[in-house]
């Protein structure tokens, strides 16, 4: 008999390709993985895994039985979304993910109404970027993600996800109180063609949607200083350091020495949360949405 949870470990090397991804992915130590990988070797008994330099490959037997895993475990998910759904109570384990400002303004609300609601509940949260938390939906690591786009740029979806809006999160400029348009009633993206820019780290798709729209306005951004935090980022502009796109969303209390002016352009950002298809009728998903919208109503 083939033990799930090694099936999972296989899983989790196949998608990944290495130990130390599938140890991040499943949030165990990489001699864990090890571990499960050695005892389903025996239970198989044929060599699964290879040396290959510094890591490791699968064996042809290796590939082959991760065909078959990752079969395996989307009909395990399909079985217990109908399960659940034939109960039609909220029970189990679920996994969720949001980017930064998401955790810090949606989760505490969120997560103790369904502990509140929902006894049989078990919640497990983490903070991670919108691309890794969709991957992690994909790869079964995840249950549910809280990811996000900007008006102007949408973020691509894999085919076999479904999304829900939770809310639509306004933007405005971050600026230090002694900056010349800190007083104005609204600011266009072209007057701050000479200021440092503080954004977020090279790659990340919020960055990449700031040189994107910045470029577009013929701005060449000065970029000073990197954070991915929000909270790093208005401490960066309250040191009169620069100025930032901040969202409405996580981004209180907001520091002595800075001030937010909305821009003419009204910037926003779209919030929503993906979860796999084939698990679309888990009561515990919609019990999720449900409160993530009910504490979206309370930012502000």
């Amino acid at each position: 008999m083939l033990n799930l949870e090694r099936l999972r470990t296989l899983d989790a090397l196949a998608r990944h390709g290495s130990v130390s991804g599938a140890a991040e992915g499943l949030h165990v130590t990489t001699s864990a993985v090890s571990q499960q990988m050695a005892k389903l070797e025996r239970e198989v008994g044929q060599q699964l895994l290879a040396k290959n330099g510094r890591g490791v490959r699968l064996t042809d037997a290796g590939r082959l039985l991760a065909e078959h895993a990752g079969r395996i475990l989307s009909q395990v998910e399909l079985a217990q979304a109908d399960l659940e759904a034939q109960r039609g109570q909220v029970v189990g384990e679920l996994r969720i993910s949001a980017f930064p400002t998401a955790a810090r303004g949606l989760f505490p609300t969120a997560l103790a109404a369904l502990r509140a609601q929902h006894p049989a509940l078990r919640v497990r949260s983490t903070e991670q970027e919108p691309e890794r938390g969709i991957a992690g939906v994909v790869r079964g690591f995840l249950d549910l993600a809280v990811v996000l786009d900007w008006y102007n740029k949408p973020m691509p979806l894999p085919d076999g996800l479904v999304k829900a809006p939770i809310l639509d999160d306004p933007a405005d400029v971050a600026l230090p109180a002694g900056h010349p348009l800190a007083g104005r009633a609204e600011v266009d993206l072209g007057e701050f063609a000479e200021d440092e820019w503080i954004t977020w780290a090279e790659g990340e798709f919020c960055h990449e949607w700031l040189m994107f729209t910045l470029r577009s306005r013929g701005i060449e951004p000065i970029i000073g200083h990197r954070a991915a935090e929000t909270h790093t980022q208005l401490g960066l502009v309250a040191a009169g350091l620069g100025v930032c796109v901040v969202p409405l969303l996580g981004r209180n209390p907001m520091p002595a020495g800075v001030v937010t002016v909305p821009l003419k352009q009204r910037v926003r950002r779209h919030v929503y949360v993906v979860w796999r298809a084939d698990a679309d009728r888990r009561p515990s998903i919609r019990a999720a949405v449900e409160a993530l919208r009910a504490a979206a109503e309370t930012v502000g």
